[in-house]
């Protein structure tokens, strides 16, 4: 399998986390760099992302509703182990879309050396307004995200 394969069962998996939460939420394949007029409309002002997100953009995108607001999702997938630059351009997307959701999500264990960077320079996985990004490994056989590091991110949906 290559990457783009793994963007649908992917987003079946999030979505499967978010319906356990009982939420109301959005989740689109925005690979293409194609986004939907209702992940735009939520944006609102903001709408000058779409400018820079168009030579490269999240594999999936979309938004939990909130009471007063849409809190974003992005999601990168690595169809090999994670390296340094892929937290980098994950965290561009989250900062750009101000996600408060952000995931990394690779077919491999998340590497060790990456945990023990983690533990080193722990603003690694850090993002604005005390968000996290969160390393998670998809296991193709039950096709469910496992292994979150440093923890599931979705855990605080309520």
């Amino acid at each position: 399998m290559v990457e783009r394969d793994y963007y649908e069962p992917v987003k079946t998996a999030v979505e499967s986390l978010l319906k356990d939460k009982g939420r109301d939420f959005h989740l689109e394949v925005t690979a293409t760099r194609k986004f939907s007029n209702t992940i735009k409309e939520r944006l609102g002002q903001r709408d000058i992302v779409f400018h820079f997100l168009r030579d490269t953009a999240p594999d999936i995108t979309g938004f939990i509703r909130g009471e007063y607001s849409a809190e974003f999702v992005v999601a990168e997938i690595k169809d090999r182990p994670l390296k340094l630059d892929d937290i980098y351009q994950t965290r561009k997307y989250a900062e750009l879309l101000d996600a408060k959701y952000a995931v990394l999500v690779s077919t491999a264990e998340v590497p060790e050396e990456i945990k023990r960077l983690h533990k080193a320079v722990y603003a690694l996985l850090a993002l604005p307004a005390h968000k996290t990004l969160a390393l998670a490994r998809f296991d193709s056989e039950s096709n469910a995200l496992v292994e979150w590091f440093p923890r599931n991110p979705f855990d605080e949906v309520r």
